[in-house]
C-alpha cells in the first residue's frame, strides 16, 4: 500500500509540474484553455496528496504486469472525477470544465495520463527494486 501511495505522489508531482509548465509556456492558453497555475506550496501540496490517494487504485488486480496499460486505464478515473464532479460542482466551470475552454477535457485527459503513466512506471521501478532486495535477503 505504501508503494502505491508513494508512486501516486510521484505521479502527482510530475502531473503538477506538467500542468504548471504547460501553463507557464502558454501551451494551455494556445489551446484556448484557462489552466495556468502558479507553482506554490498551497497549490502543489493537495495535488501530491490526491495523487497519492489515487495511487491506491493501482492495488486493483487489472493488468498486473502491464504497468503502462494500468496507468492509461487508471488515469481515466481521476479524469472523470475532475470533469464531472470537480469542475461542475466544486469550481463552477461547467460539466467537463467547458467554461475553461472547449479543449479542457482533452487537456485534462492528457495531464491525468501523465499522472497515470508516471505512477505506473515509478511503481514498476520501485517494485522491481524491492523485489530484487527481497531475493538477496532470501538467498
Amino acid at each position: 500500500m505504501t508503494l502505491a501511495f508513494a508512486s501516486g505522489c510521484i505521479g502527482g508531482l510530475l502531473n503538477s509540474l506538467t500542468v504548471w509548465f504547460c501553463g507557464t509556456i502558454g501551451l494551455t492558453a494556445l489551446l484556448g484553455v484557462k489552466i495556468a497555475p502558479e507553482l506554490t506550496p498551497s497549490w502543489l501540496y493537495p495535488r501530491l496528496v490526491w495523487g497519492g490517494l489515487w495511487g491506491f487504485i493501482f492495488l486493483l488486480p487489472f493488468f498486473q504486469n502491464k504497468y503502462f496499460y494500468r496507468g492509461i486505464l487508471y488515469s481515466l478515473f481521476p479524469s472523470l472525477v475532475q470533469l464531472f464532479i470537480i469542475f461542475p460542482l466544486k469550481v463552477n466551470q461547467g460539466i467537463m470544465g467547458v467554461e475553461l475552454g472547449r479543449l479542457t477535457p482533452i487537456v485534462v485527459l492528457f495531464f491525468n495520463f501523465v499522472w497515470g503513466a508516471s505512477t505506473a512506471l515509478w511503481l514498476k521501478f520501485i517494485s522491481g527494486s524491492s523485489e530484487s532486495k527481497r531475493q538477496h535477503v532470501v538467498t
